[in-house]
């Protein structure tokens, strides 16, 4: 038992499960915004499930479609698998238990939902592939982040519309831009080793340049969510500290560079979309009395 929750734990860590917080609120936030309401306990279930279950099958994927390129590099050598403490069969395992659970979430979210269901599994699918080939890779993986909140939406609605839209681009872009920023790290060994990322293509400062491009983007397309959706004082609020912490995440970078990227990359990005998320509800529930 013990050894089953040692792997567990390596797993856990392997796939970066605490980055979650940047995806489900906004997948919690496509919901409430369609509720307009607290929603039911059904649906949250499920959409919990759905998003925390595609999340663990996408990263356990690509952490095996990179696990040469990991070993190669300084600082992904002492991840999971390149460093041999956990089984490629196992991740496998895991990886297709995750699927399933994804699938049996999409039934039962409505029919909608299972339709719609292998559009995210295929980009899961191609974009470990795709720094290989194209410095857009970012905004792959930014897509697949964004599906979130129209896919709560249509879980909720079983409708298409204008405002997930805006979210999901919002969260494309935002997304986007801190992938490009974490990419920093990368420069060197991407350049070697003839991987497209962003910042080996063009160098740091216009990474930086188009990063906040991006960011500003994305706090335009939310306030667009926001407009089309009827949003009151508390939801802009939010907004406002969001945009806050995403120019803080720039002086960051300005000031230590990679040094304290996890700070400008987990921390002010997390508080980015639990700020967002967090207004909207407080606004929804305020409206109701």
């Amino acid at each position: 038992m013990k050894n089953i929750f040692t792997k567990a734990g390596i797993f856990l860590e392997m796939i970066k499960f605490e980055h979650s917080i940047f995806a489900l609120p906004f997948a919690y936030l496509g919901l409430f915004f369609a509720e307009k309401k607290v929603p039911s306990f059904f649906l949250f279930f499920w959409i919990t499930m759905a998003m925390v279950s595609f999340r663990t099958m996408a990263m356990g994927l690509n952490r095996l479609m990179d696990r040469s390129l990991d070993a190669e590099n300084p600082r992904t050598q002492a991840r999971a698998l390149p460093a041999k403490k956990i089984r490629i069969s196992v991740v496998w395992l895991l990886v297709s238990l995750s699927f399933l659970i994804f699938e049996w979430s999409a039934f039962k979210l409505g029919i909608m939902c299972l339709w719609l269901s292998p559009v995210p599994l295929v980009l899961a699918v191609i974009y470990p592939f795709t720094k290989r080939f194209t410095w857009l890779s970012h905004f792959m993986l930014g897509l697949i982040l964004g599906i979130a909140p129209y896919g709560a939406w249509i879980a909720s609605r079983q409708e298409f519309s204008w405002v997930p839209a805006f979210l999901t681009l919002g969260v494309t872009v935002w997304v986007a831009g801190f992938d490009m920023i974490y990419a920093l790290q990368d420069v060197e060994f991407d350049r070697a080793k003839g991987l497209f990322s962003f910042p080996a293509k063009f160098g740091e400062r216009r990474t930086l340049q188009v990063t906040r491009g991006l960011h500003a983007a994305s706090v335009i397309c939310w306030a667009a969510a926001g407009f089309l959706n009827e949003m009151g004082l508390i939801y802009w609020l939010g907004l406002i500290l969001a945009t806050y912490f995403l120019i803080r995440e720039y002086q960051i970078i300005k000031s230590f560079g990679i040094a304290k990227i996890h700070e400008a990359f987990f921390v002010m990005n997390a508080i980015v979309s639990t700020a967002i998320f967090l207004a909207a509800v407080l606004d929804i529930l305020g409206k109701r009395g």
